[in-house]
């Protein structure tokens, strides 16, 4: 009897989504074409080196030498697909959703769309979506009618860069189809590579998913970033108040301050929402817009904090050295994108000070061009006239800091000393 060959997967989108997925793929069995069209991206991966913290780079290297992994930037590698899903980007451009990246996608796999395959979309995006944008686009450039001769689904992505208790197998994954095949396909699709599935009735319903999880980290973000600068004005300690709500078992959340919100799920994806609404319903995301009003202004107040601490110091910002601790959006992951410490960075470089950033999470080829990348030496922590610790990865050694900054502004209370003022 001769064994099948393995399912052929296309993930378009080799990023923080999209390569894990592709490396769990591999280990589930499947043939794994890892599309993506940034080309140094593409040729670290046929190099076997790794820029994404949750994939370690043996872990890529043992995908590749299984022969089972090709990191392409053709969509002509995706000939013959039985599954594809779509983790690419969907930014916003003046406040509309930009889905160019998403159509990109389609039009590239319809040619190679056959009858019998499924195609899953998991970028984030408003209701309606896959249903409006993503079938057209394959049944016009496939000449195949979706639900009839292939699958269609919604399944948002869950991924937590740097978590290391929940991860893309562990942690339950919402799946969705465009009629009942499809959600069947699409289940069975998951059921190969995650521990649990929960099936939702269509599309809408998973698509708002993502946006509700989203927002609700959004708000209560904002809300602890208010409290915060209040806190600061009245004298009290916002730090040891959370830490005492947070022994409440019940009826509590703990979110912590900040220099703002970034990445693609909180400032991004709440903006699909609102756009959503205000289109659909002619009313306005209250909610959503003081969220972004508020965190929005957290890196102008970072900024405000530092100058007012080196005024204490009789220093001035122009002409100060600026070490930053942390360019990425969050720890322990090199994603850069809507970074507020990108906010920041600009704030303080536009206001004359001379910027250091130590990031070793960070792909040098993402980031700003105007700033410099350094190693956290003693020397540069002397010269620094101020720290400023924006994002908290854990292979900063904090106590090295803390012993020798002359001055530290610390956002992320993970410093201690005389020396230290917390955000």
């Amino acid at each position: 009897m001769t064994t099948p060959p393995p399912t052929r997967l296309v993930v378009v989108g080799q990023g923080y989504v999209g390569l894990p997925l592709a490396m769990r793929a591999v280990e589930a069995g499947f043939f794994v074409v890892g599309l993506d069209l940034d080309t140094v991206r593409v040729w670290s991966l046929k190099d076997g080196s790794s820029y994404v913290d949750d994939v370690p780079a043996d872990q890529l290297r043992r995908a590749l030498a299984s022969g089972r992994y090709l990191p392409t930037g053709c969509y002509d590698d995706a000939q013959a697909f039985d599954a594809a899903i779509v983790t690419v980007p969907t930014p916003l451009r003046d406040s509309i959703p930009d889905l160019h990246h998403v159509e990109s996608a389609m039009a590239g796999l319809a040619p190679h769309l056959r009858p019998g395959a499924t195609v899953v979309l998991e970028s984030t995006t408003y209701p309606g979506t896959t249903e409006e944008v993503v079938v057209p686009l394959l049944e016009q450039g496939s000449g195949l009618v979706a639900g009839r001769d292939f699958s269609v689904g919604y399944s948002p992505e869950r991924i937590d860069p740097g978590n290391r208790r929940w991860n893309l197998v562990n942690t339950p994954k919402i799946v969705s189809g465009v009629d009942a095949a499809s959600l069947v396909a699409v289940k069975s699709l998951y059921a190969r590579l995650v521990q649990t599935t929960v099936p939702v009735s269509t599309t809408k319903e998973a698509e708002l998913t993502k946006l509700l999880e989203n927002t609700f980290r959004h708000v209560n973000i904002a809300l602890v970033n208010e409290i915060a600068v209040f806190a600061h004005e009245l004298g009290v300690d916002v730090w040891e108040a959370i830490d005492a709500a947070t022994t409440k078992p019940f009826g509590y959340c703990r979110f912590t301050p900040g220099p703002g919100v970034g990445g693609h799920c909180l400032p991004v994806d709440t903006g699909y929402l609102s756009w959503h609404v205000r289109r659909s319903l002619n009313r306005d995301f209250r909610f959503v817009a003081l969220a972004n009003d508020i965190n929005d202004q957290m890196p102008d107040y970072v900024v405000q904090r530092l100058v007012r601490t080196l005024d204490w110091q009789r220093k001035s910002l122009r002409d100060s050295v600026i070490l930053v601790l942390g360019m990425a959006y969050k720890p322990n992951t090199g994603d850069i994108r809507e970074s507020p410490v990108l906010r920041v960075i600009d704030l303080l470089a536009t206001r004359g000070a001379v910027v250091h950033v130590v990031d070793s999470h960070v792909e040098p080829h993402r980031c700003p061009a105007s700033m410099k990348l350094v190693e956290l030496t003693e020397a540069e922590i002397h010269q620094a006239d101020a720290v400023v610790l924006l994002t908290d990865h854990d292979d900063i050694d904090y106590e090295f800091v803390g012993a020798e900054a002359k001055l530290v502004l610390d956002t992320r209370h993970r410093l201690s000393g005389p020396q230290v003022e917390y955000l």
